[in-house]
């Protein structure tokens, strides 16, 4: 079966970003641990699933993505500073600590505090992965058409999906 809209896919995955001009290891995806999603949903990079499309159960594949296609180009002014007294009565993070925000929407993300000013805490709020050039390579482990229920519900369930 031939990834297609509406299936599940699991795939394992080694991650390489390119930093220095040298390709450096970030994370992998196991035979013991695949990746298992909803394929041509949203869950995944538009340009990811772009590249996955047509292949079956067993075969490998290897593409790079620019930061564009992956998670963007670092923004510079994306580096915002957060009010010392929004922490209250808590110690303040270290740097290097991810924090949990919220925007006025209730939309919530993740941003990672870069130093500690006078009044202020900075905090980058672009994606971990934004600038970086993305080397993804693997193998499909398995394609199948996703139930109605995982559809009703935008998830995968079962073995390597949600459990309800």
């Amino acid at each position: 079966m031939k990834i297609d809209n509406n299936h599940v896919v699991s795939l394992t995955y080694d991650l390489h970003v390119t930093e220095n001009e040298e390709k450096k290891h970030v994370e992998s995806a196991t035979t013991e641990n695949p990746l298992v999603f909803l394929y041509g949903v949203g869950m995944m990079l538009p340009k990811f699933e772009e590249h996955l499309t047509g292949l079956s159960t067993g075969d490998n594949y290897a593409f790079t993505l620019s930061a564009a296609d992956g998670y963007g180009e670092y923004d510079e002014k994306a580096v915002a500073p957060l009010p010392k007294d929004m922490f209250g009565d808590q110690p303040l993070p270290e740097v290097g600590a991810i924090l949990p925000l919220q925007d006025n929407n209730g939309g919530q993300f993740q941003g990672r505090v870069v130093s500690i000013a006078e009044d202020a805490v900075l905090v980058d709020l672009n994606h971990p992965m934004a600038g970086h050039i993305l080397h993804f390579n693997g193998t499909i482990q398995d394609v199948r058409p996703a139930t109605q229920e995982e559809l009703d519900h935008g998830h995968v369930h079962g073995e390597g999906g949600h459990q309800h």
